[in-house]
């Protein structure tokens, strides 16, 4: 069970119980996540609401404990050209340069091991 300070609780599991997450659907979910609730509201700044904004997050081990390329997939209903323009460039933008998940993976962070 993973808890935070805001009382927010999420079940992880191995994989093989019903209604809990693996370690590897976090992570998936959370470089989609990170990049839909930036991209959202920047998009609604520039006066585009989008009609629907959903994302399937992929990848597949290439290594028994090894990620390969992690692949987003937006699904995404537009109101406009004008709107599809401006959600291209920010979505674009969100995933360089303001989603901590995405930059923190393509660029490596880090991982220290600190035993009691």
């Amino acid at each position: 069970m993973a808890t935070n300070a805001r009382g927010g609780r999420i079940e992880i599991g191995g994989g093989d119980q019903d209604g809990v997450f693996t370690p590897v659907e976090l992570l998936l979910a959370a470089v989609g996540g990170c990049n839909i609730v930036t991209v959202e509201p920047l998009t609604a700044k520039r006066g585009h609401r989008l009609l629907r904004l959903a994302m399937t997050v992929e990848s597949e081990k290439i290594e028994p404990n090894k990620l390969g390329p992690v692949t987003m997939t937006y699904d995404v209903e537009i109101p406009s050209e004008e709107a599809d323009q401006v959600y291209r460039a920010v979505a674009q933008r969100v995933e360089e340069k303001h989603c901590t998940v995405s930059r923190s993976l393509r660029e490596g962070t880090e991982v220290r091991l600190e035993l009691p």
